[in-house]
C-alpha cells in the first residue's frame, strides 16, 4: 500500500515563507508526475504546481514567481517552497503523485491527507 505523508504547513504572517514536503512510501515501482493542489474555504481544489519525473515544472498563474516545486527522486519526495505568502494562499494543501506499484499495474493517482497553510494579514 502506498502512502503520501505531508509536512510543513502552519500559520505564517503575510510576506512570510513556508516549505511543504511530501514523502511517498510503500510498494513503489515508479513515480511519474508529482504535484501540489490546494483547496481554500468555499473553493474548489486547484492545481498549484506540478513536476514531471524529468523535472519539467508548471505553476498556477497566481503563484508564479513566489512558489517553487522540486523533487528528490531518490527519496520519493516532492517539495513546495513558498515565499511572499498572501492571505489568499490560505488553504489545505494536498500532495499528489502518479505511482506504479509494480511492473504489471497501471498508474494510480495517490493523495496525501492535506496540510493546513494559514496566512494572516
Amino acid at each position: 500500500q502506498v502512502q503520501l505523508v505531508e509536512s510543513g504547513g502552519g500559520l505564517v504572517q503575510a510576506g512570510g515563507s513556508l516549505r511543504l514536503s511530501c514523502a511517498a512510501s510503500g510498494s513503489i515501482y515508479s513515480i511519474n508526475g508529482m504535484g501540489w493542489y490546494r483547496q481554500g474555504p468555499g473553493k474548489q481544489r486547484e492545481l498549484v504546481a506540478g513536476i514531471t519525473s524529468g523535472g519539467n515544472k508548471n505553476y498556477a498563474n497566481s503563484v508564479k514567481g513566489r512558489f517553487t516545486i522540486s523533487r528528490d527522486n531518490a527519496k520519493n519526495t516532492v517539495y513546495l517552497q513558498m515565499i511572499s505568502l498572501k492571505p489568499e494562499d490560505t488553504a489545505v494543501y494536498y500532495c499528489n503523485a502518479d505511482i506504479r506499484e509494480n511492473y504489471y499495474t497501471g498508474v494510480i493517482a495517490y493523495w496525501g491527507q492535506g496540510t493546513q497553510v494559514t496566512v494572516s494579514s
